[in-house]
């Protein structure tokens, strides 16, 4: 599934290609298509991501509410457009480009309202001026639950998928299985900052690296990573493969129905009170 990032690079692009013109919507595969027919050829006023999800607002009575879910995605092409290929859910056509939307969970036309409400129940998303990391702390910080979990529950925190959930514990050696309420605050402080470090770089160069210099491919000589996800991380997807700190091999666990993965060395299990 896309992570924050991903979400917030696409209100940028669709931003910069359609915002504050008009736009032709439509449905070729036809499930959108009565929604699709309320916008089309209205002005795109603006776009926004919040964790997860996107947002097309064309008028307080109209916005398209966009959840890619594990399938969906978003292709583009220079005009002129091309016949739709597969089952394209939306179709936005603008001055110089198409984009089409395929396999996505939720594509829904929404009042700002609803839009509101949806926006409501997310956590803060690392990536919005208006995160408020304090509200996350108060639920973390009360919570038996396992920090892994946490950082993956959409309601506490928006954005953060399984990959920056992985590198981000990794980077400052916290235990996924450690109770939320045995984190400190200084933990808390270090983990969401550098959360907003690593996904800022995700929005810019569409792919996730979490690694230091000294442990990049380029220095260190070995193979560089490769995987359809990219970029050049410590533990996600290494399961068995020694840590590029300490060597100890990557464990991986089924955590939430999600694959967890840590180093034991580098992240010891913490020892209870």
């Amino acid at each position: 599934m896309p992570e924050g990032h991903t979400l917030h690079r696409l209100a940028r692009q669709h931003r910069a290609l359609f915002a504050g013109r008009a736009v032709g919507v439509s449905s070729p595969q036809g499930r959108f298509s009565a929604s699709a027919a309320l916008v089309d050829g209205r002005v795109l006023r603006r776009t926004e991501a919040h964790g997860k999800h996107l947002f097309h607002h064309y008028g307080p009575d109209a916005v398209v509410h966009v959840h890619l879910g594990l399938y969906g995605e978003f292709s583009e092409e220079p005009l002129p457009a091309g016949e739709p290929r597969g089952l394209v859910r939306m179709r936005m056509i603008g001055e110089t480009h198409v984009v089409d939307l395929r396999g996505p969970t939720a594509c829904e036309l929404l009042t700002a309202a609803e839009a509101r409400a949806i926006k409501a129940r997310l956590g803060a998303d690392p990536l919005r001026r208006d995160a408020d990391p304090d509200r996350a702390w108060a639920r973390i910080g009360r919570s038996r639950a396992p920090v892994a979990t946490l950082l993956m529950d959409q309601a506490v925190i928006a954005g953060v998928g399984n990959v920056y959930r992985a590198e981000a514990l990794f980077r400052h050696r916290i235990d996924p299985q450690l109770p939320g309420a045995a984190l400190t605050r200084e933990q808390w402080d270090a983990l969401w900052a550098d959360l907003v470090t690593l996904m800022r770089a995700g929005v810019r160069k569409g792919r996730i690296d979490t690694v230091a210099p000294e442990h990049d491919p380029r220095r260190t000589g070995r193979a560089p990573r490769r995987d359809r996800h990219g970029g050049e991380v410590y533990v996600y997807r290494r399961a068995g493969m020694p840590c590029l700190v300490c060597g100890t091999p990557i464990a991986r666990a089924e955590h939430a129905a999600r694959n967890l993965f840590w180093c034991p060395t580098c992240q010891p299990a913490a020892i209870p009170a």
